[in-house]
């Protein structure tokens, strides 16, 4: 682990050296137990811990991160070390405005109605 956090970015090699959150603790427990277990039906484990920095003992999991309104599902791959585990989710969508309806306003009158 004290190598795999030396070749970190600063950001992230300065959380994991400060220490685990009780949020993250819980969730590499469930990592831990997951893997214990080696189920194959089992559930993806979900959590709303987004700060958590992938580590190399997460690789190959199936996690349900929170991304403020659901659950969305990640594949933990090798690529995503040393990124933050929210990086993957994200938690806002892209706005699509409909067509103003009659009355909506004055700009609406040269909107030509289908």
């Amino acid at each position: 682990m004290d190598e795999f956090i030396r070749i970190l970015p600063s950001r992230q090699r300065r959380s994991l050296t400060r220490g685990l959150t009780a949020d993250q603790r819980t969730l590499m427990e469930l990592i831990r137990n997951y893997r214990r277990s080696k189920a194959k039906d089992a559930k993806p484990i979900k959590t709303h811990c987004r700060d958590m920095v992938v580590i190399p003992e997460m690789v190959g999991l199936n996690l349900m991160i929170h991304s403020g309104k659901e659950f969305t599902a990640l594949d933990i791959k090798p690529e995503m070390l040393g990124h933050y585990v929210g990086e993957f989710v994200i938690t806002n969508k892209k706005v699509q405005h409909g067509t103003p309806g009659i009355g909506a306003s004055r700009s609406s009158m040269y909107v030509p109605l289908k």
